[in-house]
């Protein structure tokens, strides 16, 4: 996800002197569908080329062994070089620079057509975005409208009051309608704060909801390195923060790019990491050992924090007491599927979001588009709504439908689910498991 902003730098930098081909080749079954990839190509704002490598052809032929791998080929179609993991504008600026430089010494450079046909994608005006996260409170609701980059307060139910956020992508603070965000996701609410996980923006925000004021209460904007100290909140580059939990004056980060849980001292204006090495993987132990993958929600109960481990499709308890890390459900980068059960058995498929009500945890298995709970004691798992189709239909639990929840949250009236690629909040009763639209076209 973090190569996509490099990509569109280098597009808008070097105009038609470059042409970048996207080759997806997928990890999760469900990404081998072209109508999610193109979910996808419009969630991101993708602009080039993107081709369906679903069968690892493309991959194979260059020799893929990580995502994502960067592979330079010259005008005369030759394979000049290969880049495995992510690549900082600072570090790919210059290396396109110097390679287009040659090229245009040896008069081998010519303004390319693209190398594909592109398949017109239009994305139709939707009243929310690719919502990814919901939090209910007591007497209203707030959506993280993200491609819309705005924070949206609706009622119960769904009326919308009011909105915080110009609509552009950009870090700007100030009153409601000119303040700006890009791609938020988790929200944490303390009395009249919302704070917000400004995903894009590698930024933690804060919404006064008295006075519609924004602000910026931790990162710089730009996106900090795979390993950090921490330090002074506003001083400190972040890295896709996803998900937010908030224990009395701590508010604790899923930290998606470095693939740690933070914590910001909201008092002393501090934050650093609290869980995990920066490795990515799945490994249980003391909390400055474990290891995570791409963390993508939160929720924390009586001192325990339970993570939504999107890349293991895990469930991980961080015991934050104790300082411990351990797997109630999942079991490593490449072990996913659709399996209820207990335990070991039990596989989940990129789950984006994590709540919980009465003892039970409630997931949003994103690519398996379920609903499912889990009771942590026993490990267990059981589906609750979602025929598991990709489709949009309310009525009966087992008969609903979604695409790709990214994010849920218990209230009072029911469990409230952002259907993220189905540009909807829904709502299911706790009683009965019937599905409705709350709000969304």
């Amino acid at each position: 996800m973090h190569t996509f902003p490099q990509l569109r730098k280098i597009e808008r930098k070097y105009g038609d002197k470059v042409a970048v081909v996207g080759v997806h080749s997928p990890k999760f079954p469900a990404e081998r569908d072209t109508a999610n990839l193109r979910e996808a190509v419009l969630r991101y704002r993708i602009e080039h080329p993107v081709v369906n490598d679903r069968d690892f052809e493309v991959w194979r032929r260059f020799g893929g062994r990580a995502w994502p791998t960067l592979v330079f080929v010259d005008p005369e179609g030759r394979l000049i070089g290969k880049h495995e993991g992510e690549l900082p504008f600072a570090q790919f600026d210059p290396l396109v620079q110097g390679m287009l430089q040659g090229f245009e010494a040896r008069g081998v450079l010519n303004p390319p057509a693209s190398p594909l046909a592109v398949e017109g994608i239009a994305e139709p005006a939707h009243t929310l975005n690719f919502p990814g996260k919901v939090l209910a409170c007591d007497d209203a609701l707030y959506i993280a409208d993200s491609n819309h980059h705005r924070i949206v307060e609706t009622a119960l139910d769904g009326s919308i009051r009011r909105a915080f956020g110009s609509g552009e992508p950009a870090l700007v603070d100030g009153p409601a309608q000119h303040a700006a965000f890009q791609q938020p996701q988790g929200m944490a609410r303390a009395g009249t704060a919302l704070y917000v996980a400004d995903t894009e923006n590698h930024a933690i925000r804060a919404i006064d909801l008295e006075s519609g004021q924004v602000s910026t209460v931790a990162g710089t904007g730009t996106q900090g390195p795979q390993v950090s100290a921490g330090g002074p909140a506003r001083a400190t580059p972040l890295s896709s923060p996803w998900d937010l939990a908030l224990s009395n004056r701590v508010c604790y980060v899923a930290m998606a790019g470095t693939h740690q849980i933070w914590a910001l001292d909201l008092d002393r204006q501090w934050i650093a990491g609290f869980a995990g090495t920066g490795r990515e993987g799945l490994l249980d132990g003391p909390i400055d050992r474990s290891w995570f993958a791409q963390s993508s929600g939160l929720a924390l109960v009586d001192g325990h924090l339970y993570v939504a481990d999107s890349e293991v499709s895990a469930v991980r308890d961080v015991d934050t007491g104790a300082g411990t890390v351990s797997t109630l459900v999942g079991e490593d980068l490449f072990v996913f599927g659709d399996q209820d059960g207990e335990g070991n058995v039990v596989r989940l498929q990129h789950p984006l979001g994590i709540t919980a009500r009465n003892g039970l945890l409630y997931l949003a298995d994103s690519y398996n588009n379920k609903i499912k709970r889990l009771d942590p004691r026993r490990r267990a798992v059981t589906t609750w709504l979602g025929s598991g189709a990709a489709g949009r239909a309310d009525g009966p639990s087992a008969f609903a439908s979604f695409r790709e929840p990214g994010g849920v949250c218990a209230g009072v009236r029911g469990l409230y689910i952002a259907d993220t690629n189905n540009h909807r909040i829904a709502l299911a009763d706790w009683e009965s498991g019937e599905v409705r639209t709350v709000i969304g076209d």
